[in-house]
């Protein structure tokens, strides 16, 4: 069982905009909305690959039953906390144009501690030793940076293994909780150190001390220069491919969403890297935020570059 948190989800609203102009009419070529947020992202793609998911976390309003029954419409089971709150929109403008993806993201409602635990109950109800929980992106105003990390040690403690994707102070107290897997991009390990990075073999270095004080794999995600993988035996860098640049909105969530898929089909993790770098790579191929083509997944594969450090 893979089981997908979104404490903050949103409707994504992708808007193509040739050549847009500030005090000035722009007319919208084309738009499309998705159900977003991190985690939903996650398992948008693992309904992709052929792995079947619970997407949890907090709706509210018209809003939230459009994301639910977009979910449901793709055949992802759903098990949400409902609130009065609106869930939020954000809106994603593409102009092909210029070259530029711009998000403009609506901040979302804070809601009460009692909230977050009945989320929690849900999740907890739905794991058991072994299967994976994906905590992604950020929590709700007032919600504490703390949340992660608590909810990380209780389900260590239920013999759960935790991927997060978060950053700032979630990520930092977080992975002191030692999940099983983070994911943070150049910047964001930055952050999660305190210090900045001489290249790529100090970068990999850096992870694997975070492998050494406990937690799981590191993923490192470089944009178009790749990703590292590193654990307790491996350090592998992914090298970029060259793709046509839709939407860079998801790529980062269809790396984790491939990792999930890959630890719990049992995959070589050489082979979950290869995998993660290819379906990244499709996503941005992609406007809005729906996942991959799998048929260009399949083209990509043989492109991709796993170098052992």
């Amino acid at each position: 069982m893979i089981v997908t948190v979104t404490l903050t989800p949103a409707l994504d609203k992708t808007v193509v905009l040739p050549a847009f102009h500030v005090d000035q009419v722009n007319r919208i070529e084309s738009l499309r909305l998705d159900p977003g947020g991190k985690g939903i992202n996650v398992s948008k793609v693992l309904d992709a690959l052929g792995t079947r998911s619970l997407a949890t976390g907090i709706l509210g309003g018209g809003t939230g039953r459009y994301i639910e029954k977009s979910l449901k419409d793709m055949g992802i089971a759903c098990d949400f906390v409902w609130v009065e709150q609106e869930t939020r929109t954000n809106l994603k403008v593409i102009d092909p144009v210029e070259h530029t993806n711009t998000d403009i993201n609506e901040p979302g409602a804070p809601v009460a501690p009692a909230v977050l635990e009945a989320v929690f109950d849900k999740v907890k109800a739905a794991v058991g030793p072994g299967d994976i929980v994906v905590l992604a992106g950020k929590a709700p105003a007032g919600a504490g940076d703390g949340v992660f990390a608590d909810w990380i040690a209780r389900l260590n403690a239920l013999g759960a293994q935790c991927y997060l994707d978060a950053d700032a102070g979630l990520l930092i107290q977080g992975a002191a909780a030692k999940p099983a897997l983070i994911k943070p991009n150049d910047v964001e390990l930055g952050r999660l150190l305190g210090r900045g990075f001489d290249g790529i073999a100090d970068m990999a270095a850096a992870a694997r001390e975070l492998v050494k004080s406990g937690i799981g794999a590191v993923v490192v995600s470089l944009g178009g220069d790749g990703a590292l993988f590193v654990t307790r035996d491996q350090i592998l860098r992914g090298h970029g491919l060259k793709v046509a640049v839709q939407s860079t909105v998801g790529a980062g969530d269809s790396m984790m969403a491939s990792m999930a898929h890959g630890a719990a089909t049992g995959m070589a993790f050489r082979d979950t890297c290869a995998l993660a770098m290819a379906v990244s790579a499709a996503t941005v191929m992609t406007p809005g935020t729906q996942a991959a083509d799998m048929n260009v997944v399949k083209e990509l594969l043989k492109q991709v570059k796993i170098e052992e450090l």
